[in-house]
C-alpha cells in the first residue's frame, strides 16, 4: 500500500492530507469525464480505504441511480408548494450535465457511482458528503433579488438550449485548478452571493464531512472546483447545522412584498381623492390593462394554452396586490390542468431538457416556464404601472 500511496500522491488531481493517524486522499474530478471515473476506480482499488466520501446528497444520489425519477413528478403539488423555480433550475442544471455526458459517452456523475460501487466491492463505508440539493438551491434563491433571479433563469434556459460542441479535452481541462479558479472568479464578479452559496458554503460543508468521516484511510471524490476550498477550510471550525438551514425571508423582502401592493392601493385611492371618480377609474383601468397585458405576454412567450393566457391576464391585476398569491401560480395550475403532463412527457423529460425546443414542447417544463414568465410579466406590469398611475393622478 505504501508504494501505491506514493504514486497516487504524485497525481496532480489527488490531494493528500495527513492528520495524526488519519490519511485523506481527495480526488478532484470532472463530473462527466471517463478519465475521472477511471482514476477513482484505480485509486480506491489501490488504497482499499476504510471510508469513501462522495460529493452527493441523498436526492442527487437517487437521481443518478434512477434516471427516470422525474416520472414521479407531481407538477401541481410542486406549484402549490411554491417550488416551480427550484425544479426548473434543477432541470436546467441536469440538462447541462446530460448534454456534455452524452457527447462524452459517459453517465452524468459516473465517477461518483464508480466510487460507491468500488467502496462496496472493497468493503469500505460510503458517506454522502454533500449538502442537500434543495437546501442549496433554496439558500441560493433566497440570496438573489427578483431581477437577479429573472436574469439567472433566462440565461440558464437559453444556455441550456445551445448546441455548442465541447471536446473531451476541454472537459479534462476543467480539472486544472487554475482554470477552474478563474471561472469561479468570473462567477463571483457578477453573482457573489450566488457563488457563496453554491461554492463556498459547500466547500465548508464538504470539508467538515470529509474531515469527520470514520476510519483511518479515507478517499473523497469531489468536483475539482471544490478542492481548493476544502483545503482552505480544513482547519476551520464549521457550524454544519447552520449551513443546513433554509433562511427565512429577510425583513426587506417582507416590507417589499407587502409595501408595493399597499403603495399601489394608496396611489389609486389618492387618485379618487384628488381627481375624483373619473381619475380614480382611469387609474384602475390602467392598472388592470398593464398587469393583464404583461402577464398575458409572459404566458404567451411560454407557449401556454390560450385559456391559460386568458387566466394569466385576468388573475394578474388581482394577484399583484395580494402578497400571498402570484399570477404565475394561478396560470401554472391552469396550464397543468389544461395540458396535464402525460407519461410520455415524464418519460421524455431527461431528453427534452437538453434542447431549447424541448423545454417549450414538454408539458412538464412548459408548465414551469408558464409560472416563471407569467410572474416576470406581472412584475414588469406592476412596476410599469407606477409612472402611469402617477401621470394620470397629476
Amino acid at each position: 500500500m505504501e508504494q501505491n500511496s506514493e504514486s497516487i500522491n504524485e497525481n496532480k488531481n489527488i490531494t493528500h492530507i495527513e492528520v495524526q493517524d488519519k490519511n485523506f486522499w481527495i480526488i478532484g474530478t470532472a463530473h462527466v469525464s471517463k478519465q475521472s471515473a477511471k482514476l477513482v476506480e484505480q485509486t480506491i482499488s489501490d488504497l482499499k480505504p476504510d471510508t469513501v466520501c462522495v460529493e452527493l446528497c441523498e436526492a442527487r444520489y437517487s437521481s443518478i441511480k434512477n434516471e427516470q425519477k422525474f416520472q414521479d413528478t407531481d407538477i401541481i403539488k410542486i406549484i402549490k408548494d411554491k417550488k416551480a423555480y427550484l425544479l426548473l433550475i434543477n432541470l436546467i442544471l441536469s440538462s447541462f450535465q446530460k448534454k456534455i455526458a452524452d457527447k462524452m459517452e459517459v453517465r452524468p456523475g459516473q465517477e461518483m457511482i464508480t466510487a460507491i460501487e468500488k467502496a462496496d466491492e472493497t468493503g469500505a463505508a460510503t458517506i454522502l458528503a454533500d449538502r442537500n440539493i434543495q437546501t442549496t438551491l433554496s439558500r441560493a434563491w433566497a440570496s438573489m433579488s427578483f431581477w437577479e433571479k429573472t436574469k439567472v433563469i433566462s440565461q440558464l434556459v437559453f444556455a441550456a438550449g445551445s448546441n455548442e460542441d465541447i471536446s473531451e479535452e476541454e472537459i479534462e481541462r476543467l480539472k486544472q485548478t487554475d482554470v477552474l479558479e478563474t471561472l469561479l472568479d468570473e462567477i463571483g464578479k457578477t453573482h457573489p452571493d450566488l457563488k457563496n452559496v453554491l461554492i463556498t458554503e459547500r466547500d465548508k460543508y464538504l470539508s467538515c464531512k470529509i474531515k469527520n468521516a470514520p476510519g483511518k484511510n479515507i478517499v473523497a471524490v469531489v468536483g475539482a472546483g471544490h478542492v481548493p476550498g476544502i483545503k482552505q477550510y480544513w482547519n476551520h471550525d464549521i457550524d454544519i447545522k447552520k449551513l443546513e438551514e433554509t433562511p427565512p425571508p429577510g425583513k426587506f423582502l417582507k416590507i417589499f412584498k407587502w409595501g408595493i401592493p399597499a403603495l399601489i392601493v394608496a396611489i389609486i385611492c389618492g387618485g379618487f381623492f384628488m381627481g375624483g371618480k373619473s381619475t380614480g377609474s382611469e387609474m384602475i383601468a390602467a392598472w388592470f390593462i398593464l398587469n393583464a397585458v404583461m402577464a398575458g405576454i409572459g404566458a404567451l412567450v411560454s407557449l401556454a394554452h390560450p385559456l391559460t393566457i386568458l387566466t394569466a391576464a385576468v388573475a394578474a391585476p388581482f394577484t399583484s396586490i395580494n402578497p400571498m398569491i402570484a399570477a404565475g401560480w394561478v396560470s401554472g395550475l391552469a396550464e397543468a390542468m389544461l395540458r396535464k403532463p402525460k407519461v410520455k412527457d415524464l418519460s421524455n423529460l431527461s431528453t427534452d431538457i437538453t434542447t431549447l425546443k424541448g423545454f417549450w414542447k414538454n408539458n412538464v417544463t412548459r408548465v414551469l416556464l408558464v409560472v416563471v414568465f407569467t410572474n416576470i410579466g406581472s412584475t414588469i406590469g406592476t412596476f410599469a404601472a407606477f409612472p402611469a398611475l402617477l401621470k394620470i393622478m397629476h
